[in-house]
């Protein structure tokens, strides 16, 4: 993707001046280049196979208005402990997306298994941000109801070496698309549908009521 300046137009690209033009080149899945323009960023990227472009400018009333996020009070029930199944190899996964037309693949390196209050349930994980740390995306009886409907996730530690893991429910996030249609986050897998109610956690934003 390359971009053409006029006269008196100009970029901020890792800290130094632009002019005339320039070329973001080959953008990796799920990568991006912020771009400043005045007191505005740009986000090119690239989600799905797709580049995108993605404006943000700091008086947009989203963030202005912003209030935060309500949310369940924490509860030890909710932080419940499971055992992390790893998959014999990891397995390229697709799911959907927030916005139409777009799918995100991830290699789920395997599954954690877990009771809430007698019934077996289970989660397929993805990596997480750290070595070895998983994430979890998933709905649940709440989603659409007191939380957001598309998703919401869960970061979780690296297990330990008999596959213990801790999914502290109490923590669980909205993604950006609980806050805007711009968005381009993934949608949980089907298995990731929970059945039951997980009243834990962040619930929809007061912007999205």
């Amino acid at each position: 993707m390359t971009v053409d300046l006029t006269d008196g137009e100009e970029l901020a690209i890792g800290g130094a001046a632009v002019r005339d033009w320039y070329s973001f080149g080959t953008i990796p899945e799920r990568g991006g280049v912020n771009a400043g323009w005045g007191d505005a960023v740009i986000e090119v990227a690239k989600r799905g196979g797709h580049d995108i472009v993605r404006p943000r400018h700091p008086d947009t009333p989203l963030r202005v208005q912003f209030v935060g996020t309500p949310a369940y009070p924490p509860h030890p029930r909710w932080a419940v402990t499971g055992r992390y199944v790893p998959f014999a190899e990891p397995r390229p996964t697709t799911v959907g997306a927030a916005v139409d037309g777009l799918q995100h693949v991830y290699d789920a390196p395997g599954r954690i298994e877990f009771e809430l209050d007698g019934q077996p349930l289970s989660l397929t994980a993805f990596p997480g941000r750290g070595p070895g740390s998983l994430i979890v995306l998933f709905t649940d009886a709440t989603s659409g109801v007191t939380t957001y409907a598309a998703n919401r996730a869960l970061q979780l530690d690296a297990p330990g070496p008999d596959g213990r893991v801790v999914l502290d429910f109490n923590r669980a996030t909205n993604l950006p698309c609980a806050y805007t249609d711009l968005a381009t986050c993934p949608l949980p897998p089907p298995e990731n549908r929970l059945p039951v109610p997980i009243e834990a956690g962040e619930k929809i934003p007061d912007e999205r009521r």
